[in-house]
């Protein structure tokens, strides 16, 4: 594996530990968040690893509280009550930064168990942006876009070709220096770790493995649509019934693996009904096209349709986690009319940014007019707090068009 790169969740680390007694660092198994947390930890323990320390933690979770501070409890939710131990251990002391906590899994709701709002401060990790990964020289910014700061023109390297490999390689930290054969080889592992083990482990129920892996096939060729979850269900090789696709979805969803996109609601001038179904996004592309057992190959041919719902996955995926130190959401545009915009970036006190997403340069005429036509369809006020109005593809320079819209590449985009 490559040397550790540096992540844009790191950003939001140091200061919620200034803020907060504690931070939960939560996201799908594999993509940092232990390393991450040990960038800031000054003690540790490894409940997914030091098997002494977990029975001790199971036994009462005080035992494996004591240490240097930031004290990083790694896989935290493997110890029943160790939740509830860390806040209150955060009352009696009162302090900030005390603890770290990583969580690849969310435990079973519990009614009795305090929110921990206030005390611990959750920040999600997701996998890495081609920024993080070296493949994006980050020249146009999601912080100035949100600005309405718009880049200068720049040369370009990447293509459509590119973009296809490096969703199909994913944003997986252990992939580094990989080869893309061996790139694919993982993933697929990591796919089948998910549905032979990790959906039963969450719960201790046995759920049908094959089962599990032709939903997440569905989920894979719905990416990037806003498809209701009964299309989902139908587009499955054989029938999930009703109970049983809730079940799966709910258990992929406490792994991280699923993160849907929900649909923007801003003030209209008009009384145009908005859509309420989200799109659907697995944690990853690179999923995606482990579970179609899809190749990039295949992509670039007979499914180039599938390739641009996939590289919009990937754009989305990378704004989310550009957009987070920024207190920004990623949501999407649709009215009853027919006119969608595949991203809105708004951060909390309303300032905004609009992007179709495109995989060749040849459909940016389409996309401007889909984002102008969204625009004078909004009230003023909303007007007004917009950043930019941006095409995103993969094979074009930066530019700014006559129309005002800027043109640029994921090649470019960074935090």
């Amino acid at each position: 594996m490559a040397d550790r790169l540096p992540r844009i969740v790191e950003r939001l680390v140091g200061p919620r530990l200034r803020t907060h007694g504690a931070v939960l660092i939560q996201g799908p198994k594999a993509v940092g968040k232990t390393t991450t947390a040990r960038g800031f930890a000054a003690s540790e323990v490894r409940l997914d690893q030091d098997r002494a320390a977990l029975t001790a933690a199971r036994t009462d979770p005080r035992l494996v509280l004591d240490g240097a501070h930031p004290r990083l409890i790694d896989e935290y939710q493997l110890a029943e009550g160790m939740w509830g131990a860390v806040r209150g251990r955060i009352d009696d002391v009162g302090g900030k930064g005390l603890f770290l906590l990583t969580g690849s899994a969310t435990p079973e709701d519990d009614p009795t168990e305090h929110t921990g709002v206030g005390r611990i401060a959750p920040v999600t990790m997701r996998t890495m942006t081609l920024f993080e990964r070296g493949l994006s020289t980050g020249a146009v910014s999601v912080e100035a876009l949100l600005n309405g700061e718009l880049p200068g023109g720049g040369p370009h390297e990447f293509s459509v070709t590119d973009a296809i490999e490096a969703l199909a390689f994913g944003g997986w930290p252990a992939n580094l220096g990989l080869d893309a054969g061996d790139a694919a080889d993982a993933n697929i592992a990591y796919l089948d770790m998910i549905v032979r083990a990790d959906v039963r482990r969450i719960d201790g129920i046995n759920r049908d493995p094959d089962g599990v892996r032709r939903l997440l096939a569905s989920y894979a060729r719905t990416t990037a649509q806003d498809a209701a979850l009964r299309t989902v269900a139908r587009t499955s090789e054989e029938p999930l019934s009703e109970s049983t696709l809730h079940d799966y979805l709910r258990t992929l969803r406490r792994l991280f693996l699923i993160e849907d996109q929900e649909n923007w609601k801003p003030s209209l001038r008009s009384r145009v009904r908005l859509a309420s179904t989200p799109k659907r996004h697995l944690a990853d592309p690179s999923l995606a096209v482990a579970a179609l057992g899809a190749t990039p190959r295949r992509l670039l041919g007979p499914e180039i349709e599938l390739a641009g719902f996939l590289f919009e996955s990937q754009v989305i995926h990378d704004l989310r986690v550009c957009a987070q130190p920024y207190r920004a959401g990623v949501r999407f545009y649709r009215d009853n009319k027919g006119l969608e915009v595949d991203a809105v970036v708004e951060s909390t006190d309303g300032r905004w940014f609009a992007a179709e997403v495109k995989l060749g340069h040849a459909a940016v005429n389409e996309g401007a007019g889909n984002l102008l036509a969204m625009r004078d369809k909004l009230a003023e006020p909303v007007r007004a707090a917009c950043g930019a109005l941006v095409v995103i593809v993969a094979d074009s320079p930066t530019y700014l068009r006559d129309d005002g819209i800027l043109v640029t590449s994921i090649a470019s985009l960074g935090p």
